[in-house]
């Protein structure tokens, strides 16, 4: 190493830069070549040893490393928790199908809806990928972020583990000539070897002689991160060599590796990825299909899976989808269906989407895998909202590599109708190859000596009596001070999509039920320092930490105050969609059955169960225990009317709309996804990373080096007093 760094010394500056930039781009395209192509143009020994010299290089003269550079993928230092971001157009998942009449009722649908016959409507189908969905952040062709989808709304920030996944391009390619990656062999080859002939081209200062025509100035790409069968068995044969538990399935790894605080852990495994589609996208090309932009995304070097048919019947889907059940037990990755898409973008927009979907797609999944095992008991759950569930405690078995020992059996009559007793055998499978559910029993191998289950008259917590509510197939236990429902409504409660209490988990919310310290979640903002320092595991820091994070979180948005309620039927979306509608949480409460059920997207059962729950006088009396313990609720509105704002208020919107902002350190005022909520709706971006195009850093406590870099590339750097200033009140 030494006489590697005298070797260095002996250069003059610009020598060393022109080396290194060439590098740079020498080893990004015979990444493209190696992990997209399939068609590498020098061995790997050669690649090590220049990919060596380039550390070494880089290491020697940091300024040298850009974002793009082919070194970040050996992975960066370690965080110390991840960031979140806003998605600027929501992740939505997709409606299923699970027989041809599903897959031919969403044809119709859309035929009827666009008011056009059905031969008319051509479709892309691709592979349903069993792994990760991320979203790749693009400006000017070099990625600068990366997320999961999370809540579809709001992701984890995970960049520096994405920038090592060596299929994912730091950089993306624009080549002058483009031939389209679709056409014959002989074509592709060519367009491999322009490419690399236009990357190896650099001017004066050592620069990549690509053009930088047709790349958009920003693009959010989506896809889906995989581990293959074949890597994922050698990652679980090295875990149990270590002593380390093994991954359940490849799609656990592949979220397990991306969650990694340290990025050089997730440098060590070898992830893949596909791309499936796009989110914002400013500038360069206009893309008119499906189909086209799977072409314009491969063009740019975005791997695009190679089993993608584009622009087909609805026949050709039926035979699409046996054709790929039959090839998915030798493919090199998980997949479980199939996903249609309406082709052409301009019909997509026409059909718009519901409240949790698009109307123009769907996933066909695949029959589920199977086994047969032996029930071992049958004991019953009580949920958040009191409804009993039993379920099968299984001799373990392995469906489709992943080791099962529990089915649900629904409910009571699912047990009588299927007659499942205790020590019969029976068939189970992973309902859409996730849930595992007892299919049926297997009568012929009875011995007499099974036991047929009693269903129990009482709450196996509260042993209270249990009732089965008119309409519904599930018994229930109705006591509102059951621990079991109380415990899982507390969670709830302070999950990350409702209250978002940080300190707050299983263990402390049993210990705060067991001990008689809550009987409601009002109760939490009534816990005293000295009682909650006493339970176990705890002590005055984390109780302190633990009070201030509750302080924290009284100012809430109204659609997750809605949603961390925990009324039956009513996800995030259902939340969302009654606080746009009604804007308070007056207006809701206020609200009939029937304008909640008007909402496009709100339902029968959910409007019957939000309503249901806020008749009712106990419900009522917790929410008002809540206002009165200092609750805001929030509306969608962040500033008044213009006619209505003072001057002061106008000034400040004038600055926060069309900025972009990045929040770093610890907010002792609200959380960050509070924060990031406030400003998103207020005009402005919330991005993760700081850059040139940063306006604000908003600097809490402890903030690291995204501070430092701020102050070096002369962003504005605010407090958080300044922050709340220029979001709620007048600034002086």
């Amino acid at each position: 190493m030494m006489a590697g760094r005298d070797k260095i010394m002996n250069h003059t500056t610009s020598e060393i830069e022109k080396e290194i930039s060439a590098l740079q781009s020498e080893l990004t395209i015979h990444n493209h070549q190696y992990h997209l192509l399939d068609d590498p143009l020098i061995p790997d020994a050669e690649y090590d040893v220049k990919m060596a010299r380039l550390i070494e290089l880089e290491s020697a003269h940091p300024h040298t490393s850009t974002p793009d550079s082919p070194t970040r993928r050996v992975g960066a230092p370690p965080l110390e928790i991840f960031e979140t971001a806003l998605h600027a157009i929501p992740m939505l998942g997709l409606d299923n199908a699970f027989a041809p009449e599903d897959v031919t009722d969403f044809h119709h649908r859309i035929a009827k809806i666009l008011e056009i016959n059905g031969d008319e409507i051509l479709y892309t189908v691709e592979p349903k990928l069993d792994g990760v969905a991320v979203e790749l952040k693009y400006e000017n062709g070099i990625l600068i972020q990366a997320t999961t989808r999370g809540d579809g709304f709001t992701g984890e920030v995970i960049t520096e583990n994405v920038r090592t996944i060596r299929s994912i391009p730091l950089r993306l390619i624009s080549p002058p000539n483009p031939v389209s990656p679709f056409q014959d062999d002989a074509d592709t080859r060519q367009y491999n070897r322009d490419v690399h002939e236009q990357t190896f081209s650099t001017d004066k200062q050592g620069g990549s002689g690509l053009s930088n025509y047709g790349l958009p100035a920003l693009m959010e790409i989506r896809g889906e991160v995989i581990l293959n069968k074949k890597d994922f068995a050698k990652l679980n044969s090295f875990r149990l060599e270590k002593g380390e538990p093994p991954f359940a399935n490849p799609r656990n790894a592949a979220a397990g590796s991306l969650r990694q605080l340290d990025s050089r852990i997730t440098a060590a495994r070898p992830l893949s990825f596909f791309a499936y589609g796009i989110g914002l996208v400013e500038g360069g090309q206009r893309m008119e299909s499906q189909a086209h932009m799977l072409e314009v995304l491969n063009f740019h070097g975005v791997p695009v899976n190679p089993l993608v048919k584009k622009r087909v019947t609805l026949s050709r889907i039926m035979d699409y989808y046996k054709e790929l059940e039959q090839q998915r037990p030798c493919l090199p990755y998980e997949i479980d269906g199939i996903v249609i898409k309406v082709d052409d973008f301009y019909l997509q927009n026409l059909l718009g989407i519901k409240s949790r979907s698009p109307r123009w797609a769907i996933a066909w999944k695949f029959q589920a895998m199977e086994a047969t095992t032996t029930v071992k008991e049958i004991i019953v759950q009580v949920g958040r909202t009191g409804s009993i569930t039993p379920v099968a405690l299984l001799e373990p078995v392995n469906i489709g590599g992943v080791t099962v020992s529990r089915a649900t059996l629904h409910n009571m009559d699912e047990i009588q109708r299927k007659d499942v007793r205790v020590g019969d055998r029976v068939v189970i499978i992973r309902a859409g190859d996730v849930i595992p559910k007892v299919v049926n029993v297997i009568l012929s191998s009875r011995s007499g000596r099974e036991l047929p289950f009693k269903i129990p008259s009482n709450c196996p917590v509260c042993k209270s009596e249990l009732h089965r509510i008119q309409g519904e197939a599930a018994l229930k236990c109705i006591n509102a001070s059951c621990p079991a429902q109380l415990t899982e409504r507390v969670r709830h409660f302070v999950s990350k999509s409702a209250f978002d209490v940080d300190g707050i988990g299983k263990k402390l919310v049993a210990q705060l039920v067991n001990k008689g310290l809550i009987s409601s979640v009002a109760d939490l903002f009534t816990i005293e320092e000295d009682a909650l320092a006493a339970l176990e595991r705890m002590g005055s820091k984390s109780a302190g930490n633990i009070l201030h994070a509750l302080e924290r979180s009284k100012t809430i948005d109204l659609k997750r105050f809605i949603y961390s309620l925990g009324i039956d039927h009513t996800g995030e979306s259902a939340a969302r969609l009654l606080s746009e509608k009604f804007k308070t949480l007056e207006g809701i409460m206020a609200a009939s059955r029937e304008e909640m059920e008007g909402i496009e997207g709100i339902g029968p059962k959910t409007a019957e169960a939000v309503y249901g729950f806020l008749e009712n006088p106990e419900n009522r009396m917790v929410i008002s225990q809540l206002l009165a313990h200092g609750i805001i609720p929030e509306s969608q509105s962040i500033f008044h009317p213009q006619e209505t704002m003072n001057a002061k208020n106008a000034h400040w919107e004038n600055q926060v709309q069309g900025k972009t902002f990045v929040l770093t350190g610890t907010l002792e005022k609200m959380t960050r996804v509070r924060a990031k909520e406030l400003l998103v709706r207020a005009g402005a971006k919330v991005t993760g990373s700081v850059s040139s195009k940063t306006d604000y850093l908003v600097a809490g406590e402890s903030s690291g080096t995204k501070l430092t870099k701020a102050q070096r590339l002369g962003i504005k750097v605010i407090s958080q007093e300044t922050f709340m200033e220029m979001l709620n009140t007048d600034p002086e």
